[in-house]
């Protein structure tokens, strides 16, 4: 298992093994040590499946505060995602910057996104499935958005906004801006 750090350091790309023959494959998509040895010591308590039925499905960015924040290890077993971090955890040096990786079932990465980060996907294909592993359970009361298109985020989204599908939810986020300060940065 590769283990990354990206540009902002509390985010990582987790690249499981994947050991191919005639048969199909095989491969070991969670590793609790590898990921505990790289910073990511979590207990996961719920798996989420989505499937997005066209090119250009767009989910977040959402997030969960307290007491119920989230942290997520996003995967991709069918299609390709467009994945996206917002750091919303005022005082951060990376305040208000993003990441965005292409996860696919192809590349077989993983994005590891810790509370006080808000988390989206652009589908990039037809019929993608994207799994995720949380380690809190969703709480309705928590459940927080981030507008997906924020000029002041700067997000470079693949697809022509008349592309994108929304859900009514999603397009009613606030910007960042307006967002109050659910999340605190502190140091390591």
């Amino acid at each position: 298992m590769k283990i990354d750090t990206l540009a902002i350091p509390e985010l990582k790309l987790v690249t499981p093994a994947i050991f191919r023959d005639a048969r199909g494959y095989f491969s070991e998509t969670y590793n609790q040590k590898a990921l505990a040895e790289a910073g990511v010591d979590r207990v996961f308590v719920q798996d989420n499946q989505s499937l997005s039925r066209s090119r250009g499905v767009l989910r977040g960015l959402h997030f969960q505060i307290a007491p119920h924040p989230q942290a997520k290890l996003v995967r991709v077993t069918r299609g390709a995602i467009f994945d996206v971090a917002v750091d919303i955890r005022h005082g951060s040096p990376t305040f208000g910057r993003h990441v965005a990786v292409v996860l696919s079932a192809e590349n077989w990465s993983q994005l590891w996104v810790p509370e006080g980060f808000a988390h989206g996907f652009c589908t990039l294909e037809p019929e993608s499935e994207v799994i995720y592993k949380v380690t809190d359970f969703y709480a309705p009361e928590c459940d927080r958005g981030l507008a997906w298109d924020d000029p002041d985020l700067g997000i470079a989204w693949p697809l022509a906004d008349a592309e994108t599908v929304l859900s009514d939810k999603d397009r009613r986020h606030p910007r960042l801006k307006d967002v109050p300060a659910h999340f605190s940065y502190r140091r390591a």
